[in-house]
């Protein structure tokens, strides 16, 4: 009896054995292997550690404040006739801005400083150096009660 399990043991050997080769047989036994890509011939060492900055004391003394607020980049609604026949006609008041505010800071401003929404605005330089908005309001407000709050 003993004779025979050893003879099984021997035999599930080969099993694994031919199992094995068939395994290679299928899908080949060296594996392909890619080269790594190396730009350059030489050798840099890589920078690794970045530690998060923690001054021992501020830089500047003072923090710097954002020289255009609200106030600063409005600076007054303009009252001439076409100006007027903007605000009856197309909804749109007219304003000087600051020469450096863009369309949405003028959009966020004239929003916070009037409680409207602002559809659109329009920007352009005058011949005076002075900086034009037309500030096209939402159609649920009338430009003219607007105007008339303002002025």
């Amino acid at each position: 009896a003993k004779k025979d399990s050893k003879k099984d043991g021997k035999q599930g050997k080969q099993t694994d054995k031919a199992l094995k080769a068939k395994k290679a047989v299928l899908r080949g036994v060296h594996a392909k292997r890619n080269k790594k890509f190396r730009p350059s011939v030489h050798f840099r060492r890589p920078k690794t550690l970045s530690l998060p900055r923690a001054p021992k004391y501020p830089r500047k003394s003072v923090s710097k404040t954002n020289k255009l607020d609200k106030y600063s980049i409005v600076k007054f609604p303009l009252t001439t006739e076409s100006a007027m026949k903007k605000i009856e006609d197309n909804n749109t008041l007219v304003f000087i801005v600051n020469k450096k505010a863009n369309k949405p800071m003028i959009k966020l401003a004239v929003k916070k400083l009037y409680d409207i929404d602002v559809a659109k605005v329009n920007t352009l330089i005058r011949p005076d150096g002075e900086k034009k908005a037309y500030v096209r309001l939402a159609p649920d407000y009338d430009a003219l009660d607007v105007a008339n709050k303002v002025k």
